[in-house]
């Protein structure tokens, strides 16, 4: 199963959970960081092409992708989508998720 496959069935779980189900919530989030720390260059590219309402419930764990992956390409695209979707307010989770990143 290609990336897209795996990221539409793990999203929608996740948008069918309500607020007061924890635990649902946090194991989709792993898994959402799972499949998507993965593989740099595939995980961009499916950020870039996926629609707004999924790219929202993936901001949840941009900090989660950005500490595995420890990409500053990940943060570039992030920023970029940022500028894309402005409505979705996403900088503060896109400056949580480059504070993840070890600077050396």
């Amino acid at each position: 199963m290609n990336i897209a496959d795996k990221m539409k069935v793990i999203l929608s779980k996740r948008k069918q959970l309500h607020l007061n189900d924890d635990y649902g919530i946090y194991k989709s989030w792993n898994e959402i960081t799972e499949v998507l720390s993965e593989n740099e260059e595939k995980a961009i590219r499916y950020l870039e092409n996926c629609s707004k309402e999924d790219l929202y419930y993936i901001s949840e764990v941009f900090e989660d992708i950005a500490e595995k992956l420890q990409s500053k390409k990940l943060i570039a695209s992030l920023r970029r989508l940022d500028r894309k979707y402005p409505e979705l307010e996403m900088t503060q989770d896109i400056d949580l998720a480059e504070s993840y990143i070890e600077t050396s």
